[in-house]
Parts: C-alpha cells; sequence; structure tokens
C-alpha cells in the first residue's frame, strides 16, 4: 500500500467532476479491457456490471504481475464511486479479456499480435464500444500482423475505438496496435502537463496520440488492497474511460453513440505545445487531454461541422483505407524477423512459433524505474492430449482460409510415433516424422494413428487453429485431412478452408495454445488457385478454348485471380466474424460467381473493391450478408460508371450457403 499522498487520483482531471454530474456512464456503452486476470472479488467492483469472457489465456486472478496489472487497469475505469477509488466510468458494461498472464520471476507473459486479434474480434461480437489495450509491441515501421491489421480495420469499419498505450522506452518509436491509424494512442504526463521521460514519441502518434496522467496513478491490486504505478499503461485506461463517459452524454443527449466523433473531440481540444511550451514539442503527440474541450465540441449540435475541422477528423472509413493501403509484410519471409520487445536493454526474442508478442511491460513503468524487467517464458502448461473444453465450451462458428499442417504436442507423442516408423524399416533411409511424405506412408499403415497428432490449420507457417473432429464421421474427416495434406506436399493444393465449431483449445509443441476446431465435413474444401482460376474463366462449361475466346478467357482468368489473392491477402481474417466468413465462403466457392467475372469481362472492367455488409432483406431465422464486387473501367474512369454486383450469403449454419442471384448496376 503506498502513501496516499504519493498517488493521483482521477478526481484531479479538471472537468472529470462537472462530467459526472452528467453521467458515470451507461451499461449501454461497453467497455472491453484486455489485460491481465482481475480480481474481480475486489470490494471496489462489489457492483460493477463486469463480464468475464475466456480467451486461450488460461490463469486466475491472484498476486501476481498480469493480476496486478489487469486489476489496477480495471479499476481506474470501473472503480464503484462507494469506494476509496473512483473510476472514470462506472456505471458502463465492462467485458474482461485476460491476453496476459504471470512468467517466472515476476514477468509477464506477453500474447502474439495474433491472440490479441483473437480476443478483439471476440470482445466485437459481444458488442463492445471501446476496447483499451495497456499493452504494445515495439515495432520499427509501425506495421502490424496482416491479421491483426485487418481486425483493427474491422474495428473501424464498425465504428468501434481502440485506445492503446503509447510504450515506455522513452524514445522515438512506435508500438502496435499503437500505430494503426483507426487507433487513439495514449502517452503520459505528470500531473503539470509535462511528458514523462519514459513516453514514447512517434510521427503517427502525433496524428492520433493524446497525453494523459500517467504518474502515480491510484488504482486496486488484488486481495482488497491499492496501489499506484506509472506508465502510458495506466494513462490509457484514463482516456478509455473518458471516451465512454462521452459515449454515454452523447446517448443522454438523444445522440447516437459515435466513437470517431468522441475521438477527433478529443484530438480536436487538445493542448499543444503552442499554450504550453517544452523544448521539444514532439513529445506532446497531438496534445495534452483537455476534457473541458472536449466535452463542448461534443455538446454542439449535431449540426455543427466540428468533425470536418481538420485532417485527423476523417471519418472511419477513410482510416479503414489507410489502413489497407498500408504496405504488409511480406509473409513468405521468415517470421523470425519480427521482433517482440521485452525490455530496453534485453535482446528481442519470439515465440517458439514465430508468432509476434503483445507485452504488458512495454506499456508500463515503475514509479521508481523507468525501465521494465519482463523475461519471456512458455505459456502455461494446457494438456496436449485433450482439447481443454470443460465447462467453457464455446460455439462459434468458423470458415478459415489456410494451410494444413500438424503437430505432436509434446515429445512424447512424437518419439513414440518415430519409433512405430523405425520399426518396420529395414533400409538406411533416415526416418523423420516432420516429413510429411514419410508421416502419410506411415498414417496409410495406421490410419488410428491421425487422432496422435495435432492437425493444424495455419496461416502461412503460423498455426491459427487445431482441427480435431468429435462426431461419428471423425473417421472420414481424418482421410480428407490426409488427403488434403497429400494434395499439399505435391504440390496439387495452395489452400483448403475448413468450417467448424471452435469447441475448446490446445497446446502445440512449442508451446503455443490455439483454439480447436470441430470440422464439419460438409465445410472441408482444397484448391489450387491456378486450378481454380481456370475452371470458373472457362466460358462455358466444357467447351473448348478457341482462338477466338482465348482472348477473352485470360482475360477473365486474371480478374479471377485478382479476386481471389485480395480475399487471401488483403482480406485476410480469422473466419470467425460474419461478415468475414461471407467472404470466405466467396473465394471457397467461386465457381459460384463465375458469371460476374464473365461480365465483368464482357463490359471491359476491372476489379476495384471488395466488401461485405449485413443483408436488409433475410429469410426467416437467417443471417445473410451482401458481398458486393465494385469494378470499374481503366480507359474510361472518368465517363463511365462503375458497376457493382451483390450476391448473398447466409451464414446462420455452420456451413454458409448463398441465396438468390446475382444482382448488377451501375454507380457513380
Amino acid at each position: 500500500m503506498t502513501e496516499a499522498g504519493l498517488a493521483y487520483n482521477v478526481t484531479e482531471i479538471s472537468g472529470l467532476k462537472e462530467l459526472w454530474e452528467e453521467t458515470l456512464g451507461d451499461p449501454q456503452i461497453t467497455i472491453a479491457v484486455l489485460d491481465g486476470p482481475v480480481d474481480l472479488s475486489h470490494p471496489i467492483f462489489a457492483t460493477a456490471n463486469l463480464t468475464k469472457i475466456e480467451t486461450l489465456t488460461s490463469g486466475v486472478a491472484d498476486q501476481g504481475p498480469a493480476s496486478n496489472h489487469g486489476t489496477h487497469i480495471t479499476s481506474v475505469i470501473f472503480g464503484q464511486h462507494d469506494g476509496p477509488i473512483r473510476g472514470i466510468a462506472p456505471k458502463c458494461r465492462g467485458l474482461i479479456i485476460p491476453v496476459f498472464t504471470d512468467g517466472a520471476n515476476g514477468s509477464i507473459i506477453p500474447c502474439s499480435q495474433i491472440d490479441l486479434a483473437r480476443a478483439i474480434s471476440q470482445v466485437v461480437q459481444e458488442g463492445a464500444h471501446v476496447i483499451n489495450i495497456s499493452g504494445g509491441e515495439l515495432t520499427p515501421t509501425g506495421i502490424a500482423h496482416p491479421l491483426l491489421a485487418e481486425t483493427v480495420r474491422d474495428c473501424a469499419t464498425k465504428g468501434i475505438l481502440i485506445v492503446s498505450a503509447a510504450g515506455n522506452q522513452g524514445c522515438e518509436c512506435l508500438h502496435v496496435p499503437g500505430a494503426l491509424p483507426s487507433v487513439l494512442v495514449v502517452g503520459a504526463m505528470d500531473a503539470n502537463g509535462t511528458p514523462l521521460d519514459f513516453s514514447n514519441w512517434g510521427k503517427q502518434y502525433q496524428e492520433q496520440g493524446i497525453l494523459a496522467p500517467g504518474e502515480n496513478i491510484l488504482g486496486a491490486i488484488p486481495s482488497s488492497d491499492m496501489g499506484v504505478n506509472s506508465g502510458t499503461s495506466y494513462a490509457t485506461p484514463i482516456v478509455t474511460g473518458i471516451v465512454a463517459l462521452l459515449l454515454a452524454l452523447q446517448l443522454k443527449l438523444g445522440q447516437k453513440p459515435d466513437p470517431h466523433i468522441v475521438r477527433a473531440a478529443i484530438l480536436n481540444s487538445a493542448i499543444g505545445c503552442d499554450e504550453l511550451p517544452i523544448p521539444n514539442c514532439n513529445r506532446l503527440l497531438v496534445g495534452r487531454l483537455n476534457l473541458k474541450g472536449a466535452l463542448t465540441l461534443i455538446t454542439k449540435k449535431r449540426g455543427d461541422k466540428m468533425a470536418n475541422s481538420t485532417e485527423r477528423t476523417k471519418n472511419f472509413q477513410a482510416l479503414v483505407d489507410e489502413n489497407v493501403e498500408q504496405k504488409m509484410p511480406e509473409t513468405e519471409e521468415p517470421m523470425a524477423r519480427v521482433q517482440a520487445f521485452i525490455d530496453d536493454d534485453d535482446d528481442s526474442e519470439l515465440t517458439d512459433s514465430g508468432s509476434r508478442r503483445i507485452e504488458v511491460g512495454s506499456s508500463e513503468s515503475d514509479p521508481s524505474e523507468t525501465k521494465e524487467n519482463n523475461a519471456q517464458v512458455k505459456p502455461s502448461d494446457v494438456n496436449a492430449s485433450g482439447c481443454g473444453c470443460g465447462d467453457h465450451t464455446t460455439k462459434q462458428s468458423v470458415l478459415f482460409i489456410g494451410q494444413l499442417g500438424y503437430d505432436f504436442g509434446m515429445e512424447a507423442r512424437r518419439d513414440s510415433i518415430l519409433q512405430h516408423m523405425q520399426q518396420p524399416t529395414k533400409t538406411q533411409i533416415s526416418i523423420n516424422p516432420h516429413d510429411p511424405a514419410q508421416l502419410l506412408v506411415y498414417l496409410e499403415e495406421n490410419p488410428w494413428e491421425a487422432d496422435s497428432i495435432i492437425w493444424t490449420l495455419n496461416f502461412d507457417a503460423t498455426p491459427i487453429y487445431a482441427i480435431k473432429p468429435r462426431d461419428a464421421f471423425a473417421l472420414e474427416v481424418y482421410q480428407r485431412l490426409r488427403q488434403f495434406l497429400r494434395e499439399q506436399t505435391k504440390g496439387e493444393v495452395e489452400r483448403i478452408s475448413v468450417g467448424g465449431i471452435i469447441y475448446g483449445r490446445i497446446r502445440l509443441f512449442t508451446g503455443q495454445v490455439v483454439p480447436v476446431i470441430c470440422p464439419n465435413i460438409r465445410c472441408m474444401y482444397s484448391w489450387n488457385t491456378a486450378a481454380l482460376t481456370d475452371a470458373v474463366s472457362e466460358t462455358s462449361p466444357g467447351a473448348p478454348r478457341g482462338t477466338k475466346k482465348r482472348k477473352s478467357t485470360n482475360g477473365k482468368r486474371e480478374t479471377v485471380r485478382n479476386f481471389l489473392e485480395r480475399v487471401y491477402h488483403e482480406l485476410r481474417n480469422l473466419g470467425v466474424d460474419p461478415r468475414h466468413r461471407a467472404i470466405n465462403y466467396s473465394a471457397t466457392n467461386a465457381l459460384n460467381i463465375a458469371n460476374i467475372f464473365e461480365s465483368a469481362l464482357q463490359d471491359n472492367m476491372q476489379l476495384d473493391t471488395i466488401d461485405c455488409d449485413r443483408s436488409p432483406i433475410c429469410r426467416a431465422d437467417s443471417d445473410c450478408w451482401d458481398v458486393k464486387l465494385l469494378f470499374f473501367d481503366a480507359e474510361n474512369q472518368l465517363t463511365r460508371a462503375r458497376k457493382v454486383y451483390r450476391f448473398t450469403v447466409d451464414v446462420s449454419d455452420v456451413c454458409p450457403v448463398m441465396v438468390g442471384p446475382v444482382r448488377s448496376w451501375f454507380v457513380r
């Protein structure tokens, strides 16, 4: 327990008491906290509206560093006002999503960017309006893993604001996800408005970053105690809480809660270097938090043009476009090129699987020091032979496009299979169970062993899901998986898609934990892009390719390949969100929309954008999404209207299905 005289209480924020007189938050506004486990039994949360969401991260709230961090962050937002710690937005609904766990020697285990993307996807489906991430990964470019970038972009599309910490290296450097265009990034200042020495700054932050109090912030720690901590981690929930309060105020004023407007108000009202100079104005980011100024902008009439007053008020769609246009890292390059920040002085490391890490330590600082001392250790154990369903089984549909792989889960299982592979072999060939060709020969002779290995669905070289059938058709599923692996090994197949239900998690040989898919055999496909392109590009089924049709077919082939490659790379996703399942299905079943490409080619048009929105019309008990392909005439862009083709996908079943005919129309 730290002496109260050292603590900064959020009640000292200018304008907060006046805002509290208008609202303490609203249960219709949902804040998600992605952090360590939270001690929900702490007295300050007694009447708080908090729900814990199960994730891949195991662990319970205790006295460890992850729980200390998560409990403190959460209390800054949700501390009830009948206790000693008054949270910023105590009446809002809260989602608690553990992504960090305890490591050895008082360290905190980071999470990969992929797992962070997974957690963000979960809270989006739970209705989050604001997402607090008091952590980040140091990056020289500000470019995220494509799956995380797509997830953040999807949040922007849906009007969900991510508030993330700037990091504590005290340098002109960036963190992910804070550096992504649609995120509101938070740096730390003292009570006088001076940036703290360890608070990062950078070019991107100067467009979307705000400074908030981050020194000696009072908060809860497990076991009914209180304490203070300093860092951008602790400035972040202050801004998150204020965003939620302003959204609640919009509700009270009869407006639709709009995180974009709130973000713009906070940035446009910031107190910059002109009002209160410092030697290096770049360290101020956009400026210091000015709650009274933001409140004034929010309470203006909706007809005002506040949201368009500066470049920083771009609408979310523009931010989405910026995110798409970022140059993504070459996924064929070794993932080892990506390093996770651990400490100012420590060498960066990777997970065994090569996944990038998001670490809580990169955004927090001890009050007496500005450096973190977080060592990296392997994730907590998850039984490799089971799926960990227990009472926490989820019923989440998924349709993911990737490549097939396999894993042994543990050394003992790998060695056992190796020994069985060696027994009947009398040749001098070196036996290697990691060689797919050798393993397939063994599985052909011992098909029951297909259940002994962990089949994985990969994004390039990184496992995203495990595949484990549980129903009466498990044998047929394993036969199909062996077939997919054989085709993939021979180069006959580039990608597979698997649809099913997520029902647990499993630990791989590397220590990485991934969700488990129970697949539906009707939703399992494999294909080669070139072969699929050729099949779709035929002008008519079974017709020979005459010389007169060659030019048309080649153009159509290129258009189809463009569509497929953009789904694979530009729109890559985790396949959980209904919108993403609809998009993935459209690529998996491209033959169903072959007439679109034929028609577009006849009109001399090229594919421009791919979009997907919830369909306003749908049959009963269905979940329909309209996939829209927008084509343009490259030679007459200024004079000729663009053309939209729309088809509807129903994702209410585990296996999506197209409904109704393809529609088309021209737009300017």
